[in-house]
């Protein structure tokens, strides 16, 4: 039985994984990569191509469906890249170990394997050992790809509108689905019915006559109500969702999906407690779907749970196995400082390795309108003040993948555009609003940011791929806990640091991550309030009043859960003391009259 790790890197951002599970997958290693940017895809394919000596030829924007077949080729690129890699470390030989040497150093077992590995450069006996071992336990990883739901624009050719397959994120699952791949896609950002839908074309996501599904799907979810409304809608499709993905609401990178108040250790819980019961209710919904297609099972599926967001201790990735029974911990935003590992440039390497807690920060840049994870100082957003210093606020939009606004035009724009920032600032001016209201407008306006681009600009500057459109400027978006690593670290220490063999964290005032998340949602709960506090509508109070309540009942939760599972007194006091000033903290909100 082949082991695993129990960790994965999520998605991070347009390019900063493009690449990693090239880096990663070999060593058994799962990871996930955006495929909404077809021009940064193609450009790396190009790249790769060139390094491994592979034939090339352009797929260009004047092809039919180029969109897809781009995304096709570069995943099927990784593909027999990653195999072949992997089969070099199976195969190894006496006198070449060294990638083997990496893979079982990375290994969760490496405790039990260690003396061995230090005898193999000496000893054929202890080599032909492991070498036994491996063929019997060594794992692939797996390459596995992210569509945010919401980034779904509709393309015109010619001025036509193209059919609804040819969507941006219609045609990047077209390319995951047609290609070689043996592996999942992780939704993000809730609901696309029609995109979900789409799935059906596909008969990948289907189980063959062993029933096995080759394409898998992953929902990432923010708590278990979301996850049952989306897996009964995939189950009655027929399609089973193999994978939950958990997120924190605020203590994550990227966009910020916050929830009511729930909190992350509450929701594990309930996942934890009620696994069974949507396993077998999403069961029996997708097998009577099968038998209307004529499919038939044999076997029941699982499904995996599985948690990320601000986790960055061994004790916290072994808590979140042990007591909420998860199978994988996502380790996201701490790779950022792993350039071995993902696409960085040494600009952005070296601000986030000097990042405190005040430098990252929730933002309002997205063009999304979502709350954004930032980097304060980072070069995309320096080059955006420099143009709104010039008078020439916005950006050139090269790529539109966020043209979504029709408030000035017929066809959508992005909010972050040069176009629609000028028409927006014009409309203000036409306003009788006094200097300070203007401003303030202004600056809401300014402060949106071309991060379709920005996102994907690292993963050019590391592989020395020209950027003449695109610019030099990086976005990038880590979540709160990256302010506590400080250092640039390589993949083995790093793995190291997570499986609990060594320590790379050296501020030992970095709060626990249930704790972190608990200030987040206090703080933000304190700014909605505030913003409620002179106008309210009814929803608006009712569902400020039950964020309220679903904190509060957080707080009780982590009193008990801490209680129960900490043995140091001196740790547990210092946590129930967090605690204790956190309700008070949430109790000392001022509401609006209309709460009363």
């Amino acid at each position: 039985m082949p082991y695993k790790h129990t960790f994965h890197i999520p998605v991070m951002g347009i390019g900063f994984t493009i690449d990693t599970p090239l880096k990663v997958a070999p060593y058994g290693i799962d990871s996930v990569m955006s495929i909404g940017d077809d021009i940064l895809i193609e450009k790396m394919r190009s790249m790769y191509c060139k390094l491994f000596n592979l034939p090339y030829t352009l797929i260009s924007e004047k092809e039919e469906d180029y969109r897809a077949k781009r995304i096709k080729s570069y995943l099927n690129l990784l593909k027999n890249q990653i195999e072949g890699k992997f089969e070099e470390i199976q195969n190894a030989t006496f006198s070449k170990q060294e990638e083997l040497i990496k893979y079982l150093s990375l290994s969760p077992y490496l405790n039990t394997i260690g003396s061995d590995i230090e005898k193999m450069s000496t000893d054929l006996q202890s080599f032909q050992r492991i070498k036994s071992w491996v063929k019997d336990k060594l794992k692939l990883g797996s390459i596995d790809v992210n569509i945010m739901t919401k980034l779904d624009k509709q393309n015109q050719n010619d001025g036509d509108v193209l059919p609804i397959e040819y969507n941006d994120a219609h045609a990047a699952l077209r390319g995951f689905a047609t290609s070689d791949l043996n592996a999942s896609i992780v939704f993000s950002a809730g609901m696309n019915p029609k995109l979900f839908t789409y799935l059906t074309s596909f008969e990948d996501f289907y189980p063959d006559k062993n029933g096995y599904l080759k394409k898998r799907i992953i929902l990432k979810v923010s708590d278990y109500r979301s996850a049952i409304i989306q897996g009964k809608f995939f189950a009655k499709k027929g399609l089973w969702v193999s994978e939950f993905r958990i997120e924190s609401g605020l203590n994550c990178g990227g966009h910020a999906f916050a929830t009511d108040g729930y909190l992350l250790g509450p929701i594990l819980q309930e996942f934890k407690d009620n696994k069974n019961m949507l396993t077998n209710e999403l069961f029996e919904i997708y097998k009577n779907a099968l038998v209307e297609k004529d499919i038939l099972l044999n076997d029941e599926f699982n499904i995996k749970i599985t948690a990320q967001g601000g986790v960055g201790t061994n004790a916290e990735h072994q808590f979140l196995i042990d007591h909420f029974e998860i199978d994988s911990v996502g380790w996201g935003s701490p790779f950022l400082l792993v350039p071995e590992v993902v696409a960085i440039d040494n600009n952005t390497l070296k601000q986030l390795a000097e990042a405190k807690e005040d430098d990252i920060y929730l933002s309002e840049i997205s063009p999304l309108g979502v709350p954004f994870n930032n980097l304060r100082g980072n070069t995309r957003d320096t080059m955006k003040s420099e143009f709104v210093a010039k008078g020439r606020p916005g950006s050139a939009c090269p790529k539109k993948f966020l043209s979504l606004n029709t408030e000035f035009t017929k066809e959508p724009i992005c909010t972050a555009s040069r176009q629609y920032q000028h028409l927006k600032i014009k409309q203000l001016k036409e306003r009788e609003l006094s200097d300070y209201s203007l401003d303030r407008a202004i600056s809401a306006v300014t402060e949106k940011s071309c991060i379709c681009v920005g996102l994907g600009v690292s993963a050019l500057l590391v592989n020395g791929i020209e950027t003449k459109v695109e610019g030099e400027g990086v976005s990038v978006c880590p979540g709160p806990n990256l302010a506590y690593f400080d250092k640039v670290v390589s993949f083995k220490q790093m793995a190291s640091h997570i499986y609990g063999r060594s320590n790379i964290m050296t501020n030992l005032n970095r709060p626990n991550m249930f704790i972190k998340e608990l200030e987040l949602y206090i703080t933000y709960f304190k700014n909605k309030a505030e913003l409620l506090k002179d106008h309210s509508t009814v929803k608006e109070v009712n569902q400020l009043l039950k964020c309220f309540e679903n904190i509060e009942n957080g707080i009780q939760y982590y009193f008990e859960m801490f209680t129960h599972f900490y043995k140091n007194n001196l740790e547990l006091e210092f946590v129930l003391d967090k605690l204790k000033s956190y309700r008070s903290a949430l109790n000392s909100i001022e509401l609006s009259k209309s709460f009363a």
